[in-house]
Formats: structure tokens, sequence, C-alpha cells
């Protein structure tokens, strides 16, 4: 089978960083370490895992970062152990073409898109099992990185792929294959408004209007519809988008400190060096870019006792100025992807939510998908993934079996 892996490779991985900036095709040569290979189509490792043929993967951010080689290897997921070889894609709508004998729940042809491929005290068959697998938050696993037990083979950007059944969720009928293989960059969007969800009549602020921001602005439409949302976005078609799924405001090229002071009725103050910071900002801001400089500005832009989430996935080492997190007792919260939440008296995952919002039609998946490429013109759709001036929004690679 076709697949594309990332292969943990030092020196090509170091190779390819020095190349990339006199030859910015090199991320797509052999000599870098994202490829595009027939791999084995190896049997099912255990009897409770199951093989799932791709029908459409959306190109996820952090998939970029690897291809890119963005990746520093000083931050603290660099220290983890873990397998030498990546498979990409995550954002994944399947149907299942093979089931193990103790696999319960799945049958073959269910259409399915994917909790993680990641290895937690489920899948390792660890028991006891850790604390958050314990409490059902198994994306918090404390076991992942043990490299104890099989692994699967391939991901989305690929013709299929193995997986332990606890790692997938079946797709209700009513739900076609595009809205169902955007249930998981909207479920990250809704986990990350139960972070710190507004109350009615408070103030949001969504930093950057990609997939994961518009996502954020319509968890949080939806599930808190009387507060104020704002949103910034650089390019027409992500400022389009915020509108369309319910954002108030959209700052584009003003000033962002006086914009932002100018829709909450802030206090903005400048100091030396160009330092300034707004008093009485939003209550809630979601950082969906995750640099340090829109981490410094979120904690600046939040009101004092309000709180910023950072969704945003950055993996460099950054120097951020905390000050706001005791002076102005902001919360500084975060998110690692889709998880388990309390929402209502209830605890659930927040796939399982993002279904039930989608199924209400409180939530829309219309206008996200902008571009489809098939597996074979990958680096044409990395291409126009990471060229927002491309117009693109969600890009996806498509199979050709819906």
């Amino acid at each position: 089978m076709r697949s594309i892996y990332f292969e943990k490779n030092i020196p090509k991985i170091m190779l390819t960083a020095a190349l990339r900036p006199i030859w910015p095709d090199v991320v797509f040569s052999r000599l870098a370490p994202t490829r595009l290979e027939d791999v084995p189509d190896t049997p099912l490792p255990e009897s409770d895992w199951v093989r799932v043929r791709n029908r459409l993967c959306g190109i996820c951010a952090s998939d970029l970062h690897l291809v890119f080689v963005e990746a520093d290897p000083r931050v603290s997921p660099a220290a983890l152990p873990g397998t030498e070889r990546l498979y990409l894609g995550h954002e994944i709508l399947g149907e299942v073409t093979e089931v193990g004998p103790d696999a319960t729940g799945l049958k073959v042809g269910d259409r399915v898109i994917m909790d993680s491929l990641e290895a937690n005290c489920v899948v390792q068959k660890i028991d006891p099992p850790c604390r958050h697998c314990r409490e059902g938050h198994h994306i918090l696993c404390e076991n992942t990185h043990r490299e104890h037990g099989p692994q699967g083979t391939g991901g989305g950007w690929g013709d299929s792929f193995t997986i332990h059944q606890s790692g997938l969720y079946c797709v209700p009928d009513e739900l076609d294959d595009e809205a169902a293989m955007l249930a998981e960059p909207l479920s990250v969007g809704v986990r990350a408004a139960l972070r710190r969800l507004p109350g009615a009549n408070q103030q949001a602020l969504v930093v950057g209007s990609g997939m994961i921001g518009l996502a954020v602005i319509a968890a949080v439409r939806a599930l808190s519809p009387d507060c104020r949302i704002t949103a910034m976005a650089r390019y027409p078609q992500q400022a389009e988008m915020a509108r369309k799924l319910g954002a108030d405001d959209v700052i584009g090229k003003e000033d962002p400190y006086e914009a932002a002071a100018r829709i909450t009725g802030g206090r903005l103050y400048s100091g030396l060096f160009n330092n300034r910071t707004l008093v009485g900002g939003f209550d809630v801001v979601y950082d969906c870019v995750g640099t340090g400089k829109t981490v410094r500005n979120s904690l600046r832009w939040t009101r004092a006792g309000g709180a910023a989430v950072l969704a945003g996935v950055y993996l460099k080492p950054m120097q951020v100025d905390l000050t706001p997190v005791w002076y102005q007792e902001v919360d500084l919260l975060g998110l690692l992807a889709h998880g388990t939440e309390q929402f209502n008296g209830r605890q659930l995952s927040t796939y399982e939510l993002t279904t039930e919002l989608l199924l209400d039609k409180k939530l829309s998946t219309d206008g996200f998908i902008t571009h489809r490429y098939p597996l074979e013109h990958w680096r044409e759709a990395v291409k126009t993934a990471s060229d927002k001036k491309s117009g693109a929004i969600k890009v996806v690679l498509d199979y050709g079996h819906g």
C-alpha cells in the first residue's frame, strides 16, 4: 500500500533544515525525511485490531510542521521516545475493511473517524492503567511513549492503516463524508471552547482564523450563543468564513491593540520600547497560532481574572512575558487535541459532542473544504495548504472511494 511517513533520521532532518532557506523544495526531495512509498500491507498485529481504507484525509498544520522540518529538538515533546517512523494524517474519514476476531462494535463497511494512533493504556493492555486513562482522558496517557505493545502501519496520508479498535469512532449515517472528516478539527475547536467558555454577554477573542481558529469560532457560537466573538484574520477567505460562522467583529489590518481597546472598551497603555498592554480586555482569548508573539499578546489582551487558552501548535522554544498570569491573575490554559470534557453535567468525548452539534445543525461544515487532491499530488496539496494566499482553508486528500 502507498503511505506517506516522516522518518526520524537526524542527519536527514538537519540537512533538510539547513538547505530549505536556499532550496524550499528540498522537503519534497529524496534527501528529506518525508516520503511517499509502498509499504508492506502487514497482517493485523493483534486480534482486537482493525484495518481501515481511507476515503478522505485533511492536511493539518501539525503535519506541515513535520514536512517542513519546523520542530526544534529542544522543545519538550522532542525529549520523549517514540517510533522511528511517523505516519502522517489524522483528520481521517475511512471505511473498515477488516476486523480482528476479538474486535467489538465494528464491522466491515462501517465509516469511521480516528481518535488517535497513539498507544494508550487500553491499546497496550496495561493494568492498572494510568490515572488519565482510568478517567477516560486517553489523550493524556502517561504510558504512550513506553513503546510497549504492537504498532500499527499507515495513517491518513495513504491508502489504508491498521489501528486498535478503541482508536476509532463510528460515523452516524446522517453525516456525509465531508462533515465526518471535519469532525476531528471541529472537535478540537469544541474542546478549546470548553476549556473556558465565555458566558452570556462576555467577550471572546480568537487569534488566528485558520482551520482551528474557525473551528473555535463555530464552537463558541454554538455553545454560548449570547457571547460576543471577535476574530483576528489575516486573509480575505478567513475573514469571510469567520463572519459566516458567527464572529461579530473581525480585526484585519487594523492595529490589533487599538482594535482590541475599541471593541472591548478597555484602556490601552503604552510604555517604553513600544511596551503596550490593555486593561479591561476580553474575558477569554483563544490563541490558535501559538507563537511567542501571539501568546504574549493574548495574555495582554485578556482582562484581569480572565483566561487565555492556547490552542495553537508551535514546536519551537519561545520567550513569553508571563507577568499577566500573576499581575492580572489571568489563567493560561492549554490543550493538545480533542478529548474528554464536562458539558451540561455530562462527561463525554468532544467527538461525541461535535457529532451531536453537527446532527442538530448547530455546527455547519459548509465552506471549510476548499481544495482536493489525489494522493499522488500530495506535494501540490502541501504547497496549497501552507500558502494561505491560495485561498485555502482546508485542503483534503481524496481517495475517490466515496
